[in-house]
């Protein structure tokens, strides 16, 4: 019989004019969650409150956080993985919007207020929206590529600082990826993060399917706000899961079928999204894969 998952959680922050609740999951990554909630602290505009979710924390990330007294956390025996790190974030949440942001990621000056200016210039809450990401290596074509250092010990602050905002991003379509933002109705709604998808490879597709069915349709990445993204740090570590064929047989379109035809992801932003138009020839290959999928799966 397997153990139950022992999560302990720990509220004291109490900042009462938080604007976001960020969620950051962390795994053995001290130096670059120090530098992501240093970035924070020194680079937002408006105070959010900061949730952490502390997978083990072998290498000191526990005891760094609790002498912390401005970040609420959860921590875990064991490295519980993505999904269920963000779903124990979402119980300590005090705001209405709900940020996720990879430990490995550093803000730009002014990136919450560009989220913010946002968010009041839609007036619903019917929206996930992105910021921009800034990597040594582009990840996706929503990414803007620009070495400012491939890891922490040769990265380059001060020339980030001065050359960030002037590298040429528009709004493009498709939000998945964090940072992502999102009211705490419409992840309620939604469900969180699902953990058939545990340790969380393929999940960021999955919520934003889970979003689609919700029947939202502006999923936007906003150009000025700009972090940088070392580039999944701890990914590099997880043994892989079979998320592809996961989220192939949950859905009956292949991830990829998703992002081109549905998000239009990376594309010029230029409105809510609408229905594709899928051919008869794609269903059916999306049907084989799901088949296929299922197969492999189990």
């Amino acid at each position: 019989m397997t153990a139950a998952i022992n999560i302990t959680k720990v509220k004291r922050s109490a900042i009462k004019d938080a604007l976001f609740s960020i969620v950051i999951p962390t795994w053995n990554n001290l130096p670059y969650l120090q530098l992501c909630i240093e970035s924070i602290r020194k680079n937002s505009v408006f105070h959010h409150q900061v949730i952490v979710h502390i997978n083990e924390g072998k290498d000191g990330t526990d005891k760094w956080i609790i002498s912390q007294s401005d970040i609420d956390y959860s921590i875990s025996e064991e490295n519980i993985g993505v999904c269920y790190a963000l779903n124990s974030c979402r119980t300590l949440v005090d705001t209405s919007y709900i940020l996720y942001l990879n430990d490995d990621m550093y803000v730009c000056p002014g990136w919450d207020k560009a989220l913010k200016d946002e968010i009041e210039k839609i007036g619903h809450n019917n929206f996930f929206l992105s910021s921009t990401a800034i990597e040594p290596t582009a990840q996706s074509i929503c990414s803007i590529e620009k070495n400012f250092g491939k890891d922490i010990s040769d990265f380059d602050e001060q020339r980030l600082l001065k050359e960030f905002g002037s590298m040429p991003k528009e709004d493009w379509q498709g939000a998945t990826w964090p940072p992502n933002i999102i009211h705490k109705d419409t992840w309620d709604l939604a469900g969180g993060y699902s953990i058939e998808f545990s340790p969380g490879l393929f999940s960021d597709p999955d919520f934003s399917m889970k979003l689609w069915k919700l029947g939202i349709r502006l999923f936007k990445g906003v150009a000025a706000s700009r972090v940088y993204h070392f580039g999944s740090v701890s990914l590099k570590r997880l043994k892989k899961n079979k998320g592809y064929y996961t989220f192939v047989a949950k859905w009956a379109i292949t991830q990829n079928t998703f992002s081109k035809q549905y998000l239009r992801r990376g594309q010029r932003f230029d409105g809510n999204l609408t229905e594709p138009l899928i051919t008869a020839a794609q269903k059916i290959n999306n049907q084989f894969k799901q088949l296929k999928a299922i197969f492999i799966r189990d």
